[in-house]
């Protein structure tokens, strides 16, 4: 039991450490006081095409993974191809955002993503307008805009990069969401990772194409410190990989705690590592206020997820009873 819990709190620090670690290395790569590899869509694509074929190799090569069957044609054009575009998207404006606003800020920003991903869901039908939901999510609104109030360098650039991003991730996690309540197809972080990258690759080199690799070829950036992009690529797939082993050893209820907890430490250790941030306590007021009502999201989203398969448990109680008496009256 107790080796257990501690395998369970390794793999959250691994978490932890590997998700902020990777925003970090993000920053590092594309700031101009460092590395100066100011290639957002170049980079992103990197990391796609990387795990692409790192994600074959151990599927499929060594077969040390395993990849989830089932799925058909129709699944992967309808809802893989859309969660790949949505999630290239992300990335590439997400990283885009750090060469207008620091870290912290566009952390703080990012917390205005349970207010995206709820509107996205009510158009969709998969979430419900209520009085709660709607105290929640002004709740979250009011901590970003308080955030921003207290932000000295802002980059209005840099919050439209940005704000496109949580954009690009709401959608993704509506069409994931459609994935699976829709069309009863489940993937794990391994699965997605597989089926995603390749249709994130492309998404990205067809923008790459024209928007920077004539920049690229004008600047003769293509040799620019490749133990350094490879180990960022790597940082990016591990990252994936710790998901895959916290959800399998945790609940979801832990997941998200780990999300805050990760929320905070970019927040407050980006402020010691890089130049361009300089918090005030506006700023921390704000995001304290906006971690509060994602924080009150999460406990209201795991409560109905709860209840949903309470409600699917005693259902197939129902029916077991009824199926055995079926077989003995044959």
């Amino acid at each position: 039991m107790l080796k257990e819990e501690i395998i369970t709190y390794a793999y959250l620090i691994l978490y932890i450490a590997l998700s902020s670690g990777q925003i970090f290395f993000n920053k590092w790569v594309l700031s101009s006081k460092e590395i100066n590899f100011p290639y957002p869509l170049g980079l992103t694509l990197l990391h796609m095409v990387f795990s692409s074929v790192l994600c074959f190799v151990l599927t499929k090569g060594f077969k040390i993974l395993k990849v989830e069957e089932g799925m058909t044609l129709e699944i992967y054009t309808t809802s893989v191809v859309p969660i790949g575009a949505m999630f290239a998207m992300t990335l590439w404006l997400g990283n885009t955002a750090y060469l207008y606003i620091s870290v912290a800020f566009a952390q703080m920003l990012k917390a205005i993503m349970p207010v995206a991903v709820f509107i996205l869901g009510v158009a969709a039908g998969l979430e419900v307008m209520s009085c709660r939901m709607l105290l929640i999510m002004s709740v979250i609104s009011f901590g970003v805009l308080v955030a921003s109030y207290g932000e000295i360098n802002i980059s209005w650039i840099g919050v439209v990069y940005q704000m496109g991003g949580v954009v690009g991730e709401a959608l993704r996690l509506i069409f994931m969401e459609i994935l699976v309540k829709r069309k009863g197809f489940k993937l794990n972080p391994i699965s997605l990772m597989y089926y995603v990258s390749p249709c994130s690759a492309l998404c990205l080199f067809i923008p790459w194409l024209f928007l920077e690799k004539p920049k690229m070829d004008a600047h003769r950036m293509w040799n620019l410190q490749p133990v350094v992009l490879t180990l960022n690529s790597l940082c990016t797939f591990a990252l994936n990989l710790s998901v895959f082993l916290v959800i399998s050893h945790t609940s979801a209820l832990t997941i998200r705690v780990a999300g805050v907890v990760k929320d905070w430490v970019v927040v407050l250790v980006s402020a010691l590592l890089f130049a361009d941030t300089k918090l005030t306590a506006i700023n921390l007021l704000g995001y304290g206020i906006s971690i509060a009502g994602v924080a009150a999201y999460n406990n209201h989203k795991l409560k109905r997820e709860t209840s949903r398969n309470i409600a699917d448990d005693s259902q197939d109680a129902k029916t077991i009873p009824m199926n055995t008496s079926l077989n003995q009256n044959r």
